[in-house]
């Protein structure tokens, strides 16, 4: 084992690495070799270069006025499905909150200012309203990160719940990815180990695959799956009035849309890419495309999204053969050095690659674009100060006549 990890080191370039090998003990080279057979090692390949894009097009939404006009047949339309047990809900929490200045997960953040309000309990509150309504319970997944799993589940236990039914939870575990260097180079986090992050927000339905969690959606029958993520207080998860809406449209998944606050909003609009369903980062919007109105005035591209997708089971199974593009993104990941200490960076020093459930939508033959009230829906808690942080969510939640 030890001469062929070797061979394959000194192919991909990885010197420094086959020089840490030959220095380990049998029990340390014995665990090395174990973690470094499980490294998915395609992210070497990966020289920065993003996709290219396509032609994009406009995706009208179905606005909020069309909404309040069908609302009561979506919501019945939403909570028979619940009731029959063919909707499930994914919350994706594998993220820290290191952002916040707190070094835990990131749903474990209270964001009570006079009691204690975490960010699991707004979301789990929301849920209940739901599961109340239906008289039924809504399968939950947790997707956590090997970093903050066992916390998160003790979080949960601890507070039982926060009063939901815990054998309608199952917590797994996303996939890891190995980071590396401004140079390409593999990192190491001990003696034993490479450096690896979470493969991002995109990786959820094969991590579900990879850990059980699709053995319980099949025996469950579960026919749709609504993928949300952590970081929004107000998120309204399992909503049967959207649900409803994506079933009667006859299309194969859904994402709630907020209108812009303005064109040049830094948010991701839903929108069409070669005719299919895609987003479009900010970013990657031309001039024409930010200030293109329609003719009652609107905004062509209007529609941001907010991490709130629904798709059926049956179209995801598909997308598990096909491999997601990997997105680098630069961060400040600790390592060990040639010296064997542990160095704590203070500036962005590696690479780690994410796979974006953004990537998953365009996988799709159609998306129902759902618009919803961002004042009642869209409180991200991202930064400790400024824009989408900790002070504005909680000033929405109040808006929200939710005590802090």
């Amino acid at each position: 084992m030890t001469n062929k990890i070797t061979e394959m080191l000194t192919m991909l370039d990885q010197m420094h690495l086959v020089k840490h090998l030959q220095s380990l003990a049998p029990d340390e080279r014995k665990a090395f070799e174990k973690h470094f057979a499980a490294l998915d090692l395609s992210v070497l390949d990966e020289d920065g270069t993003e996709e290219q894009r396509g032609h994009f097009e406009p995706l009208y939404a179905t606005t909020l006025r069309e909404i309040e006009q069908h609302r009561a047949h979506f919501t019945e339309t939403g909570l028979q499905a619940i009731r029959e047990g063919k909707v499930g809900a994914v919350l994706l929490a594998g993220g820290q909150g290191s952002r916040l200045g707190f070094d835990k997960p990131k749903g474990m953040f209270n964001i009570g200012v006079n009691r204690e309000l975490y960010i699991f309990e707004c979301l789990i509150r929301n849920l209940l309203e739901v599961t109340s309504a239906a008289g039924a319970w809504v399968p939950l997944f947790i997707m956590t990160s090997a970093e903050n799993n066992k916390e998160t589940q003790a979080f949960f236990r601890e507070h039982d719940f926060f009063g939901y039914s815990a054998d309608n939870v199952w917590f797994f575990t996303q996939e890891q990815l190995p980071a590396v260097d401004p140079d390409g180079k593999l990192m190491l986090a001990g003696r034993g180990k490479i450096v690896t992050a979470p493969n991002g927000n995109g990786g959820w339905y094969a991590s579900m695959e990879k850990t059980g969690m699709l053995k319980v959606v099949r025996e469950a029958q579960i026919e749709w799956l609504n993928v949300f993520a952590v970081d929004n207080v107000l998120q309204r998860m399992a909503d049967p009035c959207f649900i409803g809406a994506v079933i009667e449209s006859g299309k194969v998944s859904g994402a709630k849309v907020v209108a812009k606050a303005a064109p040049e909003e830094k948010v991701g609009v839903l929108c069409l890419e070669d005719g299919k369903p895609s987003i479009v980062e900010y970013y990657e919007m031309t001039d024409e495309m930010l200030h293109r109105r329609e003719p009652d005035g609107t905004l062509s591209y209007n529609y941001g999204v907010i991490l709130n997708y629904l798709f059926r089971v049956d179209r995801l199974n598909r997308t598990l053969s096909v491999k997601l593009p990997l997105h680098r993104a630069f961060k400040k990941i600790s390592y060990m050095n040639a010296d064997g200490e542990t160095v704590t960076p203070e500036a962005p020093n590696a690479y780690k690659f994410e796979t974006l459930a953004l990537d998953m939508v365009k996988l799709q033959e159609n998306c129902l674009a759902y618009e919803v009230d961002r004042n009642r829906e869209f409180a991200p808690v991202k930064n400790k100060t400024g824009v989408d942080s900790v002070d504005t969510a909680r000033e929405l939640l109040r808006q929200n006549g939710i005590e802090l």
